[in-house]
């Protein structure tokens, strides 16, 4: 008697939350018996980890489902799960689109993975939406990359930006104690990865739903005293963390990424608008104002850091003049990557329902001066690379040119050189750049000789 092998295979759309939060299902299905499939229509657990960030990722993802659905008419025995943000917003409205689901969950159940599909082996149909308490993570990723690892440090999020779903499908802040993260990071380091990178929605509100008040009145647990407490972890080489509000950002963790030398000098603060106008009717809590001395504060600690974020056009009410302070602050700020977007309106968000919302053509003509805009000066960024020997850990092959490897710098700019994965893999070595991109360089590898021994004769 032959036992049909169980496969499973994830797509995951959207940030790097997601990713992580694939990774973690990734090892539970592992745990259970089931094994990586590269060709979904060769697995019989297929998962969908969906965003709902941007519309045209949740109308891929119906578009994914319904041929999956199609082929489960003929192979009743395949699992279709639908798990993070469309399964949190959709719930059981799913099941009514797309009767052949056997699973929808949302982000704060991942962890749950495995509880919930031996419901589904009993022949249920199941919805997991509701808010929970997220226990502490004991599962263990199937890690993407065998360098490099997220670590989730804070889940959900508390701000109420009038454009973003994000608090309604992945709950309140949960931070975890500093313990457990410490923990994992250990345990990472025992496996040999070399670099990771701290996770949040909202990163540097890391603590404030933790116990405890030092004698300054600030709280005990923030985001600076985690990276003080993680950061001599033997064998983690390079610290990064993601993503950072401009309204919580402080001088004080610019200070400790300054003195940390782990910690990479490399910042993800989107400012989403150079408008204060814009930015109040997206309720960031900020000014164009204060983020300019956000930058100005890290250059003024760290010079050469990289510094990337994010940026919608189109929202609504935005003006021609409008738009143009984003052009202005991207011109003079300088960013090594900008992530854009036009705006596109999310269901149960405020703004959605605005009636000031602009037509699909004045974003786009907006989005394109943008990209253009944003091209020109990470060119410009780029120069100061020239020539320069910078230091870059390996993560793996370059799939288009197999005498290549590729890795990164500490300012996190993908760097391509010549070089056996096998052998270098994991390692940071010294590279000459030699030609600089927008948004990648190339160079050599410095080899140091060994000294020469000196014979007496």
């Amino acid at each position: 008697m032959t036992t049909t092998p169980r496969r499973y295979h994830i797509t995951t759309f959207g940030c790097q939350m997601n990713k992580a939060d694939s990774e973690r299902m990734a090892g539970i299905l592992e745990d259970m018996g089931f094994q990586w499939s590269e060709d979904p229509n060769d697995a019989n657990l297929i998962l969908y980890n969906t965003c709902t960030i941007r519309d045209n990722a949740e109308h891929k993802v119906y578009s994914y489902l319904g041929r999956q659905a199609k082929r489960k008419q003929e192979q009743p025995d395949l699992t279709l799960i639908v798990a993070g943000c469309v399964a949190q917003q959709e719930g059981e409205a799913l099941l009514r689109r797309v009767p052949e689901l056997d699973l929808v969950m949302g982000p704060q159940h991942a962890n749950r993975l495995e509880d919930l599909l031996e419901q589904v082996f009993n022949g249920n149909q199941v919805v997991a939406t509701e808010a929970v308490h997220i226990m502490e993570d004991i599962t263990k990723p199937r890690r993407d990359s065998a360098v490099t690892a997220w670590v989730n440090v804070i889940y959900g999020c508390n701000e109420r930006c009038t454009y973003c779903v994000v608090p309604n499908v992945r709950g309140v802040e949960q931070s975890r104690t500093p313990e457990a993260i410490l923990r994992e990071i250990e345990e990472l380091a025992s496996q040999g990865y070399k670099e990771i990178t701290l996770l949040g929605q909202n990163i540097d509100a890391y603590g404030r739903d933790l116990p405890g008040v030092t004698p300054e009145g600030r709280h005990k647990n923030t985001l600076t005293d985690l990276l003080y407490f993680i950061h001599d972890v033997p064998g983690i080489e390079r610290i990064r963390f993601a993503t950072s509000h401009p309204r919580y950002f402080t001088e004080r963790l610019i200070k400790a990424c300054a003195e940390l030398p782990k910690v990479c000098e490399h910042f993800h603060i989107p400012f989403q608008s150079g408008d204060n106008e814009i930015l109040k009717a997206m309720a960031r809590g900020y000014t164009q104002e204060k983020y300019r001395r956000i930058i100005e504060t890290i250059r003024n600690y760290m010079p050469d850091a990289a510094i990337s974020a994010d940026a919608i056009v189109g929202f609504p009410g935005e003006t021609e003049v409008q738009f143009e302070n984003t052009l202005k602050l991207v011109e003079e700020i300088g960013f090594d990557l900008l992530n854009t977007a036009a705006y596109s309106p999310r269901p149960g968000t405020p703004a959605a329902v605005w009636e000031n919302q602009l037509s699909e053509e004045v974003k786009a003509d907006r989005l394109q001066r943008l990209n253009h805009l944003v091209s020109i000066k990470a060119a410009e960024r780029s120069q100061r690379y020239q020539n320069r020997i910078e230091e870059v850990l390996v993560e793996d092959q370059n799939s288009k040119d197999s005498t290549q490897v590729m890795g990164r710098t500490r300012g996190n700019r993908l760097t391509f050189f010549p070089g056996n994965i096998s052998e270098l893999k994991g390692q940071i070595v010294k590279v000459k750049i030699t030609e600089v991109r927008a948004f990648s360089l190339t160079g050599e590898r410095i080899v140091q000789s060994s000294p020469v021994e000196c014979l007496t004769v």
